[in-house]
């Protein structure tokens, strides 16, 4: 029986490898407009309309019916299915997922425990598996292993968004932003934690290069992505530059894409990230 990879809006993967898995849309709402994230608005228009809006954004979950949608596709194509949500600690999708899944036989739903390019990495895994023969069930142990693996850390290059989110306090962002520090985040167990503050991008880089090799280095059998927020991936850039040790004997090429609304909303433009399976 052949396996179809589902995978949520969230999951920034690679746009060559987009039509190989089915996605199931969130919603992204400003003010009292609505939108399909990735259907009725781009990654391009949430950052233009992220810039240009004093209020931020709301992210609302994949619903259990378009969940269902999908799953009857797989059904009525004779095929089993392998779900990989954002973490169920971030959003309430992966639940969605769940419920509609106890309608049908041969889906199993992971929760990736993880977001954005990190879910993208797992899915990416998902799709090697179903290309080598292995079945949805055997695919769906396989990940629920490998995700304890995956790491995500970004660097954040304004405090304004988790401010605005409430996340951080008003003089926590303003002391920020006189200071240039620059967190960097990353996701563990499925929420999203502060690993340390540094002032000015290149400080930020070298920071983002420690607590990857802290996590041991990358695996690189396994799939690794690179991603930014908003509208220029210069500040990716640099950070490739700076920290080219990592990669310029382990990867062909250094693969990187943007990363939408879900980390967006929160973490706002200029922010980079890295997406590995650790050691």
């Amino acid at each position: 029986m052949k396996t179809r990879i589902i995978v949520d809006s969230s999951s920034d993967i690679m746009p060559e490898l987009r039509s190989r898995v089915h996605i199931v849309p969130l919603t992204v709402r400003f003010g009292d407009t609505e939108y399909i994230d990735g259907v009725t608005i781009t990654h391009k228009d949430f950052y233009e309309k992220l810039v240009e809006s004093d209020v931020l954004p709301t992210t609302s979950q994949a619903t259990p019916g378009a969940f269902a949608d999908e799953f009857e596709k797989a059904k009525q194509a004779g095929e089993s299915a392998v779900v990989i949500t954002i973490s169920s600690k971030l959003s309430g999708t992966y639940q969605s997922a769940v419920i509609a899944a106890a309608d049908y036989d041969n889906v199993y739903v992971v929760d990736s425990a993880s977001a954005a390019i990190g879910s993208a990495v797992l899915a990416e895994l998902a799709l090697k598996l179903a290309d080598e023969g292995m079945d949805a069930k055997a695919i769906a142990e396989k990940l629920e292993v490998e995700k304890t693996r995956v790491v995500i850390v970004a660097l954040i290059d304004t405090l304004e968004y988790l401010k605005k989110g409430g996340r951080i306090s008003k003089t926590v962002a303003f002391a920020g932003g006189v200071l240039n520090i620059k967190p960097v985040i990353c996701v563990t167990d499925g929420v999203i934690e502060i690993l340390g503050k540094a002032r000015g991008s290149k400080m930020g880089n070298n920071l983002l290069v420690q607590e990857i090799e802290k996590a041991g280095g990358a695996d690189f059998s396994m799939p690794v992505l690179l991603g930014y927020t908003g509208l220029t991936d210069v500040l990716l850039l640099k950070y490739i530059e700076d920290s080219k040790h990592l990669w310029e004997n382990n990867l062909d090429e250094i693969r990187y894409t943007t990363i939408g609304s879900a980390i967006g909303t929160h973490v706002g433009p200029g922010a980079i990230a890295v997406a590995f399976f650790k050691n």
